[in-house]
């Protein structure tokens, strides 16, 4: 098999345990607090400093945490800062973490609280030449070679477009992809993965020079929805600190919503180059309406809104791929359902 499932309830019954302790030491530190809430905040982001981190930044720059009487350390994630592992040690109050994440860890018996949607379409697409490999339905995948990460969120969604278009996995060929883009740029793969918002305006510009046309193939459009990034917490600082919660959620929301706006671009960048660095500004400037095309629901939704009906998609897509050991009920993750 392609993956192995936990192995049944004693591995759920641990999880469940670490997360109790974990909650316990959460409310120990809150309780060290000379007033409700949590003096400092730490809040663990899911990936480096980039475009996708914007309004976090922001909250933090502009002083809407400080505005909101809260201090918080805005912490960088990476492939060894994990925000679920840091909220079940009592490390962070609040992170950041996709869909698949969360239901993974609920799946195991983990207390999460999904508070608010950040990405409303998931950025993951595939860039391809459309003049050499044309595409007009997912069927013309047959016979090409297509990018993916194995064990990757893109594996996990191009399974679910070939099954929901009926195309067996032998009717195209698959590419172990790496962060080297030769074999894409040297034409040997046809399709290759990558974040719509953050690598496609790089790669994008190298081609563009080239005077190779690109073009985009977006899961979210031929049917497949599969949420990407939410901020998270746990149950008991819900429970505990209810008014801290609010409070931070509410600036952070307030925060992403101006950095978003087209009338603070300006600012929104310049917060952005603080914060990384090798990133160049012509680059920045186009990643920036891409993300906000993302992100910003359609009126009347508020930003941050939580797509429930996506939400079950995520999770029907990691049951049937054998992706979580037990079904989730997606409803008890969101605050506003919680008993």
């Amino acid at each position: 098999m392609r993956r192995r499932r936990a192995a049944g309830g004693s591995g759920a019954g641990r999880g469940l345990r670490r997360w109790a302790a974990a909650a316990a030491l959460v409310a120990l530190l809150a309780g060290c607090a000379p007033r409700e809430g949590v003096e400092e905040i730490h809040y663990r982001l899911k990936w480096l400093y980039n475009v996708s981190t914007v309004g976090d930044l922001y909250a933090l720059e502009k002083g809407h945490f400080a505005r909101a009487g809260l201090r918080v350390n805005v912490k960088p994630g990476g492939p060894e800062r994990d925000a679920l592992k840091e909220l079940e040690l009592g490390h962070a109050q609040f992170g950041v973490a996709s869909a698949d994440q969360v239901l993974r860890a609920a799946a195991k018996g983990a207390p999460l609280v999904v508070l608010a949607q950040i990405f409303q379409v998931n950025p993951l697409q595939w860039i391809y030449r459309p003049d050499k490999s044309p595409f007009r339905e997912p069927a013309d995948l047959r016979g090409r070679t297509v990018g993916v990460t194995f064990g990757g969120n893109d594996e996990t969604i191009l399974r679910a477009l070939l099954a929901r278009h009926g195309i067996a996995e032998s009717e195209l060929r698959l590419f172990s992809v790496r962060y080297d883009y030769t074999p894409f740029y040297e034409g040997r793969v046809h399709f290759w993965p990558l974040y719509i918002n953050a690598q496609a305006p790089i790669i994008g510009e190298r081609l563009e020079k080239a005077g190779e046309p690109i073009a985009f193939l977006d899961p979210h459009r031929w049917g497949v929805r599969f949420v990407a990034n939410s901020v998270i917490t746990t149950r008991e600082m819900l429970r505990q600190h209810p008014r801290t919660v609010s409070r931070f959620l509410a600036a952070l929301l307030e925060a992403w919503r101006e950095a978003l706006d087209p009338a603070n671009e300006e600012a929104a960048v310049q917060v952005l180059l603080a914060a990384d660095r090798e990133t160049p500004e012509a680059i920045v400037r186009r990643q920036l309406p891409v993300t906000r095309r993302l992100m910003v629901p359609e009126p009347p939704a508020a930003f941050g809104r939580i797509d429930e009906a996506a939400w079950r998609e995520t999770e029907e897509i990691l049951r049937l791929q054998g992706l979580i050991e037990r079904p989730v009920d997606v409803r008890s993750l969101f605050a506003g359902n919680l008993p």
